[in-house]
């Protein structure tokens, strides 16, 4: 390939995508909602957001300078990210704050892309993002499920038109926004019924951090909330633009 056709690639994908039908903005909303508020739907969309939820503790530790270990990811849709460094201190506090934090924020950058037409930009890098999370991860299930996820990102980018591309990015962000904020209400449900067993994340800084840890509960749901309420800024931008004429 020549360096004409590498700038062309680039270009492609860089270059914005005209805004999607209104329709498909509030479709995907409403299908992103059922995925979080069904529970057997949610039961195999969640694993979805645990591996969001683990590459954010990955990717902050290695941003703090923690070296990475492994990630694994399990059959009940939980967890595990292991790394290590200096057990205490910032470096670890913004790791174990990274992880119900992540859905949220990825959701928003989604959400930012989307709102500037960068379908394409938006779908690669979730590719790249899963590779990255496929180097780490150490076991069966972990591997399965980020190839499975892997390879849908990569049937729709590269075999979908238009039209299937935005409708399946917009479904994505929306889930990541509206997923964020449910497993914190489920961890402080967990928290209640299990009040002495303290190795959820808002407990562990509670450890870091001698604060208490509904507190760090509440930041991670002010986080999702806002991040949601951004992020749905972005992405009816268009339908409000279109609201008048849909009075006509």
């Amino acid at each position: 390939m020549d360096t004409e056709s590498v700038s062309t690639t680039f270009d492609n994908l860089l270059a914005p995508q005209p805004a999607p039908p209104w329709w498909l903005v509030l479709v995907t909303a409403a299908l992103a909602l059922v995925l979080v508020g069904y529970r057997p739907l949610w039961r195999l969309a969640r694993a979805a957001v645990t591996v969001a939820h683990e590459g954010g503790h990955a990717l902050v530790a290695l941003l703090t300078g923690r070296r990475l270990h492994a990630i694994t990811l399990h059959t009940d849709t939980s967890g595990l990210t292991v790394s290590s460094g200096k057990p205490t201190g910032p470096g670890m506090i913004l790791t174990a704050a990274a992880g119900y934090t992540a859905p949220a924020v990825l959701g928003l950058g989604y959400a930012a892309l989307l709102g500037s037409g960068r379908v394409t930009v938006m779908l690669w890098a979730t590719l790249a993002m899963l590779v990255a999370v496929l180097i780490k991860v150490r076991n069966v299930y972990g591997l399965l499920t980020v190839v499975v996820l892997g390879a849908l990102v990569f049937g729709v980018s590269w075999f979908g038109g238009d039209l299937l591309q935005a409708g399946f990015a917009y479904l994505a962000a929306w889930f990541l926004l509206a997923a964020a904020v449910r497993p914190v209400v489920e961890m402080q449900r967990g928290r209640r019924g299990q009040p002495g067993r303290g190795d959820s994340d808002a407990d562990q800084l509670a450890r870091l951090t001698h604060l208490p840890a509904l507190l760090w509960v509440v930041f991670f749901a002010i986080v999702c909330l806002a991040a949601l309420v951004v992020g749905a800024g972005f992405m009816l931008a268009p339908v409000a633009e279109l609201y008048p004429l849909l009075q006509r």
